[in-house]
């Protein structure tokens, strides 16, 4: 089966968010289930660089008239055939894949990322003579307009099963009307029965209402974007298409996740011999100027920092959690308050509060690898890659229970430790009373050491790889196709 994954970025080469990491472990899990992957990604640089061979498949113009390239090769890194779209004056510049160098969305992401969506569409339909995908699998709104332009081309959207996967729907790709006009889609399309939302031009709704199927990336959070409370304005869509809506949970990639094997971290250790986390503890607080206390109970915080995260949950309860004896260690990027509040804490508890502004992958591993508590307490999280990290490595996750995070945490509550299924902390209530509690009783937990390290030793061996998502996905395929 051909399948085309369709995305703006791709793990370890350009990765803003938890769609790198899917979109660069899902291919070779797919392969292994007996698929046949090919991706497609916009030519950013390092995406360029990596590209062996880049041969030119075509010369193509845009619906708005631009002229671009479009290579063929395999990425290096990934080992993956790819397509990768040469325009660089569209896609090299300053800062990220979507923002300049001051934080300002560029004023032409509707045609930046309407070009992903066309080109996958014209490789579905046959562009590539000597590959022909079954399946076009599109990710997050940058790739949304995939199915649309499946909807409307040549082949009417019948030739290849169109998959559109949401990884936070609360980041929508919504643009003034009078883009529409450039995306060369019929007029029609834009109507309540396709793009148009609440009289702008929403590529996520592209997705959500011309694909043949939907999936999210946890089931709890297939169940939420039904609801009003976390539908973003779309619940009322994705209710009507509930019966082509599925939540199939992400997983780690363990080639890359794995304390007993990984480069980044400066001592190895696993769920049996455990002695290597306890060093690297030591070494992150010799590293950050913490108070070197082994027994300091040590949390963790890798995540970008916004309010959806509950970040400022964690400032409310700090001076707490410091008074019983723990440590904070930080690392993210985002609203410039929370940073200025967690760097002012920083200068109030230097020897108990560690803080990096910015992201640093290496950097994110000894995180995990050195903490005994990883806190995720987002206000929604569609899934959540954090928590399995901090799973994988023995740095048990503190979670609020929604979505992807209820779905893969579970409360060390008397009656989970007894079934032993227990493997984190979980609190109800968005609320700083609701987190306190949570980590009372994770410090709780952390005094009583033989039972402590019966949990983080399940917690470590717990299968997280992507085998059981990816024959969800294979089976979701064939069904379509069928």
């Amino acid at each position: 089966m051909n399948v085309l994954q369709v995305s703006a970025e791709i793990f370890p080469l350009l990765k803003t968010g938890g769609l790198a990491d899917v979109a660069g472990a899902l291919p070779a899990a797919l392969n292994a289930a007996g698929c046949e992957v090919r991706v497609l990604l916009p030519g950013f640089a390092p995406i360029l660089a990596d590209l062996q061979t880049g041969e030119v498949l075509a010369e193509l113009t845009a619906p708005w008239g631009e002229r671009v390239v479009l290579r063929q090769g395999v990425l290096a890194s990934l080992g993956v055939r790819a397509y990768v779209i040469d325009a660089p004056h569209l896609y090299l510049r300053a800062g990220t894949p979507y923002e300049d160098a001051r934080g300002q969305p560029y004023p032409d992401n509707h045609l930046r990322f309407a070009l992903l969506g066309w080109v996958a569409a014209k490789l579905a339909c046959g562009l590539d003579p000597h590959w022909q995908p079954a399946v076009a699998h599109s990710h997050d709104w940058h790739a949304a307009l995939t199915s649309a332009y499946l909807a409307f081309g040549p082949s009417r959207g019948r030739r290849v099963a169109g998959v559109y996967t949401v990884h936070n729907l609360a980041y929508q790709g919504v643009f003034a009307p009078i883009h529409f006009f450039d995306l060369g889609l019929p007029t029609h399309a834009f109507s309540v029965n396709g793009l148009e939302f609440h009289g702008q031009l929403s590529f996520m709704k592209a997705g959500l209402y011309y694909a043949d199927h939907i999936t999210t990336v946890s089931p709890t959070y297939a169940r939420e974007i039904l609801t009003a409370e976390q539908g973003c304005g779309l619940d009322g869509l994705l209710r009507a298409r509930a019966h082509e809506l599925s939540g199939i949970l992400n997983a780690v990639d363990e080639s890359v996740w794995n304390p007993a094997t990984d480069s980044a971290i400066p001592h190895s250790f696993d769920a049996q011999k455990t002695a290597g986390k306890a060093r690297c503890k030591a070494a992150l607080q010799q590293e950050l100027g913490l108070a070197p206390e082994p027994d300091a109970p040590l949390f963790g915080v890798v995540s970008r920092l916004t309010e959806q995260k509950g970040l400022h949950l964690v400032l409310a309860v700090l001076e707490a959690l410091i008074a019983r004896g723990g440590q904070l260690v930080v690392l993210g990027t985002g609203e410039s308050a929370l940073e200025a509040a967690f760097k002012a804490r920083v200068f109030s508890y230097p020897q108990a509060v560690a803080v990096r502004i910015g992201y640093d992958e290496a950097f994110a591993h000894r995180i995990f690898a050195a903490t005994d508590v990883t806190l995720v307490p987002s206000r929604f999280e569609p899934c959540g890659l954090t928590q399995m990290y901090g799973l994988k490595y023995g740095s048990l996750p503190l979670v609020h229970r929604v979505g992807g995070l209820a779905d893969t945490v579970v409360d060390c509550a008397l009656e989970h430790l007894a079934d032993g299924t227990a493997n984190g902390f979980v609190f109800d209530d968005f609320t700083p009373e609701a987190l306190d509690r949570a980590m009372r009783r994770a410090v709780a937990l952390y005094e009583r050491k033989s039972e402590w390290h019966g949990v983080r030793q399940r917690a470590m061996q717990q299968p997280l790889g992507w085998d059981k998502a990816a024959a969800q996905y294979v089976a979701l395929y064939r069904r379509l196709l069928a």
